[in-house]
């Protein structure tokens, strides 16, 4: 059986298509093996939204040919979409495929099979992303959690901020039509899933370019029976509406946690990227968020060293954050992106300074993580489990809250129902440790 392995850069829906292309490969035959193993066909499946995720996505397709110089070696992700005639320069790569063509690659892996007896040029499968109108689906996952499954309903992102490359990589808003995100959906809980992450480039803009929105999709979702938790992936602050608030108020099902990108906590920043808020909208959101949801969880991502960024617009970002709170954080430096306007700016930060701002920012954010999950201590709270091992005659039960703290829980016997009941007993740096309650 000819054999296969993969490797997955990136954010959360690459990692889902990876996921995807995996169970295509399956279901056409391959074998799949480790990727530091041997195999027949290597798939990089790269990532370009900074050049750090460039570097590496090269350094993986040259230890995938180094480990065997007569595989198949394909590229697909947003490196190849981006940057197909630099992955075309580099030595053992016989496939390259863009991100629409992935939905395909289990064909184009076929044909490239055939042609390497005879050629050693690559073939370039990349179409002109900015000219895809409809979203193209990727086959069913057929490993997920059983307790959470992602369902991908947007791909592209057409907010141009001008440090992003991902808007060229992704190209424009495309959604998976209603009745289809229903019928998947009604799918997994149908295979036991009890929740579900929507997922996509930019979550907050489903169904704009089909005349329909997220809450609308939300209040079919919530219809399904059985389906006990409905999580949203990451949503700009003007993208979070009334309507959804609304909903989200009236159903317990959707899950109180909101990833929310801030980038930076100063206006004169946000103004430079191309951001369509500013700090007082943020932080007005943020606290009516709380006002409506004590317990939700705010998370976010903040970028660090913007061209032009002095150290006083960093102090401002600083005392933002810590006003602010967040549950938890996802600091990174900027990364010039060959293409984007933030490129050619004048004032580029060092990379030292940006480092040292970020290492900054995470003390802060980590700091506030921490606080947020000692406000849980004596706190009852839900669980769904997510893996269950047994050690000395004990139940230990991995799982997360519906703000996606992550908990670690000791019982003396489990049964797997639709959710267990604990009360938190001590903390350690990574998770809230609990025990069991009865229902």
């Amino acid at each position: 059986m000819t054999s296969f392995a993969l490797y997955t850069l990136g954010c959360k829906v690459n990692q889902e298509e990876g996921a995807a292309i995996i169970s295509a490969m399956k279901k056409a035959g391959y074998e799949e093996r480790p990727f530091n193993s041997e195999a027949d066909i290597y798939i990089i499946n790269t990532c370009t939204v900074t050049h750090v995720a460039d570097s590496k996505s090269r350094r993986i397709i040259s230890r995938a040919v180094r480990k065997n110089p007569d595989a198949l070696i394909v590229v697909t992700g947003c490196y190849a979409q981006t940057n197909q005639e630099a992955v075309t320069a580099l030595d053992g790569v016989d496939l390259i495929c863009g991100n629409i063509e992935k939905s395909r690659i289990t064909d184009l892996i076929a044909d490239a099979l055939q042609k390497k007896k005879t050629s050693s040029d690559a073939v370039v499968q990349v179409c002109d992303i900015m000219q895809v109108k409809d979203f193209v689906s990727l086959p069913e996952v057929a490993e997920q959690s059983r307790a959470r499954a992602y369902l991908k309903i947007e791909d592209g992102c057409d907010r141009f901020c001008k440090y992003c490359i991902v808007p060229y990589a992704r190209g424009p808003v495309r959604s998976l039509p209603m009745q289809k995100v229903v019928d998947e959906a009604q799918e997994l809980v149908q295979n036991g899933h009890k929740e579900i992450v929507l997922s996509g480039i930019h979550v907050g803009a489903y169904g704009r370019e089909q005349g329909t929105t997220l809450t609308a999709l939300l209040q079919e979702l919530l219809k399904l029976k059985g389906l006990k938790r409905i999580r949203l992936g990451s949503i700009e602050a003007t993208q979070i509406s009334d309507e959804l608030l609304s909903l989200m108020k009236q159903e317990k099902k959707i899950c109180r946690h909101l990833h929310i990108p801030l980038q930076s906590g100063c206006d004169k920043t946000l103004a430079a990227m191309g951001r369509d808020y500013d700090t007082s909208f943020f932080s007005a959101l943020c606290e009516r968020l709380r006002r409506l949801f004590p317990e939700i969880a705010i998370t976010t991502d903040i970028m660090t060293g913007f061209p032009g960024e002095t150290e006083e617009d960093f102090l401002q970002t600083c005392k933002f954050v810590e006003r602010i709170s967040f549950a938890s954080a996802h600091i990174f430096p900027y990364s010039q992106r060959k293409g984007t306007p933030a490129a050619t700016m004048p004032d580029q930060i060092s990379v030292d300074i940006k480092n040292e701002r970020a290492r900054i920012l995470a003390d802060i954010t980590s700091a506030s993580h921490q606080r947020f999950l000692e406000s849980y201590i004596d706190k009852e709270i839900e669980i769904l489990p997510e893996t269950v091992s047994i050690e000395n005659e004990k139940y230990y039960i991995t799982g997360h809250t519906e703000n996606f703290l992550p908990v670690i829980c000791e019982t003396d016997r489990f049964r797997s129902d639709d959710g267990l009941y604990c009360i938190v007993k001590c903390i350690n740096n990574e998770r809230l440790q609990a025990i069991a309650l009865e229902k």
